[in-house]
């Protein structure tokens, strides 16, 4: 079981770092690409992609969100977060799967 909350509270440190840790995008910003929505004009559809799609977002996504004057720091740590936010819900239903299919609440 340590090993289990050791897990846990590593990748609790990682989404608090990447969502509310100092950043050129704002918290704001952050928090959105980290639930996957919210985002306005290019930067929605680049980090819905991300989210939804990670394999098809383009060079094209990149550049419109850049076009509307979002910097590389910005998307390194929006792409970051997004795929961080993704990630985590997965965790999490993985988890509460693992947790149901056990039926007492060992993981």
């Amino acid at each position: 079981m340590a090993e289990q909350a050791t897990k846990r509270e590593l990748h609790r440190a990682l989404v608090e770092r990447v969502r509310d840790g100092a950043g050129r995008s704002s918290a704001e910003q952050r928090a959105q690409a980290f639930a996957g929505e919210g985002l306005a004009g290019p930067l929605d559809a680049l980090i819905g992609g991300v989210v939804t799609r990670p394999v098809r977002v383009s060079d094209a996504a990149f550049a419109a969100a850049k076009a509307a004057g979002v910097t590389d720091d910005e998307l390194f740590e929006l792409v970051v977060c997004a795929a961080v936010g993704h990630s985590s819900r997965l965790y999490a239903a993985g988890l509460a799967a693992l947790a149901e299919a056990c039926g007492d609440g060992a993981v």
